[in-house]
């Protein structure tokens, strides 16, 4: 890719393989890289905002690249953000898709998850509860018509929702975005890698106005809002993602 390699960072519940529709969409030659943060990997802990820098930071180290274009989904976008004040030399550019990256963007339900003993329990029988029905071929295949998404991923994600690691890692999320979303927030003005945000009106996850919040404080961001569509944007939108995820890393 001219503008150098393009690095992609999944929300929560996630991995790297929620974004296969976007890289296909962007093609081979576009250097994408896809990682699975800490937690969601399968043998790393959960890790701080710090923590899933410093591995996104050891991915372009493998790449051998010295810099990228950034792009974070939901909390990946928090981490994105973060990566983007810590370390802006590695940034050349940042998109923040459906980002849970500010303060605006926590609900009481997030503050609920993040609660000791009942965030546990939520994680565990929410997201326990979402891997058994999608183990069921004839809902898994309901579910894959009524949101348009590929049924390979939605395989994916039922096995990874019946792991207890993922409980582990879906509730450290939690408590990371309502300890750390405030340090974040605080520090978005320093932000100086050019910068997209992309937004579902449609958002049931992380309210639209927390996006255009966003907006104002990263100085000259630019703010992409898509009418009518939801917070899978990897999943649902990738050829409307990918294209402006070029256009963000043209140099």
């Amino acid at each position: 890719m001219p503008g150098g390699p393009i690095l992609l960072l999944h929300g929560q519940p996630g991995s790297a393989r929620d974004w296969d529709p976007v890289t296909a969409a962007l093609g081979a030659d576009a250097g994408a890289i896809a990682i699975d943060r800490p937690g969601w990997d399968g043998h790393t802990p959960p890790a701080d905002l710090p923590g899933n820098a410093d591995a996104a930071l050891a991915a372009l180290d493998r790449a051998g690249a010295d810099g990228a274009t950034v792009v974070g989904h939901s909390l990946g976008a928090a981490v994105a953000a973060w990566l983007a004040v810590a370390h802006p030399d590695r940034v050349r550019a940042l998109m923040l898709v459906a980002p849970a990256a500010n303060t605006e963007a926590l609900e009481p339900v997030d503050r609920m998850l993040a609660a000791p003993v009942l965030g546990e329990l939520a994680a565990a029988g929410g997201l326990g509860s979402i891997g058994l029905a999608l183990a069921a071929p004839p809902l898994r295949r309901l579910i894959t018509r009524t949101l348009a998404l590929d049924e390979r991923y939605l395989v994916s994600v039922g096995r990874g929702s019946l792991a207890p690691a993922a409980w582990h890692a879906f509730v450290s999320d939690q408590r990371t975005m309502v300890s750390e979303l405030p340090a974040l927030t605080a520090r978005l003005g320093e932000i100086s890698a050019p910068a997209t945000i992309v937004v579902g009106t449609a958002d049931r996850i992380v309210p639209a106005a927390a996006s255009r919040a966003l907006s104002r404080q990263i100085r000259g961001a630019r703010l992409v809002e898509l009418e009518h569509r939801g917070h899978l944007l990897p999943q649902r939108n990738a050829g409307q993602l990918a294209e402006l995820i070029r256009s963000a890393s043209a140099p």
